[in-house]
């Protein structure tokens, strides 16, 4: 089979487009760090150290957040309580009589 000039104009074509889809594939790897992931995993001692530190964060800002959220529901719970609002008022007001039932506090 004979090869013409097209035909290894086309080939030269496809090789150039590859090539750039190469550069380009290897352009972004670099750029999300697939290297350093890679070099990472071959340490599993750091990658236990990495996760357990984020675990850590992870709980205390969720610990933050909880008693930030929990302090805001009380105050406007007794924002609500003076402002005597006779549904909520009333169910808020059986709820601390059954806590306060529970505490043995009279």
């Amino acid at each position: 089979m004979k090869h013409t000039d097209e035909d290894s104009n086309v080939q030269i074509e496809l090789l150039e487009n590859l090539n750039r889809k190469m550069e380009e594939m290897a352009g972004n790897m670099h750029k999300i760090g697939v290297a350093e992931y890679v070099e990472m995993l071959s340490h599993p001692r750091r990658i236990f150290w990495i996760n357990f530190w984020s675990g850590v964060a992870r709980g205390l800002g969720m610990a933050i957040g909880f008693t930030l959220l929990a302090a805001v529901v009380l105050y406007l719970l007794q924002h609500i309580i003076l402002l005597n609002v006779p549904l909520i008022g009333n169910f808020i007001a059986d709820i601390v009589e059954i806590v306060q039932r529970q505490l043995g506090i009279d």
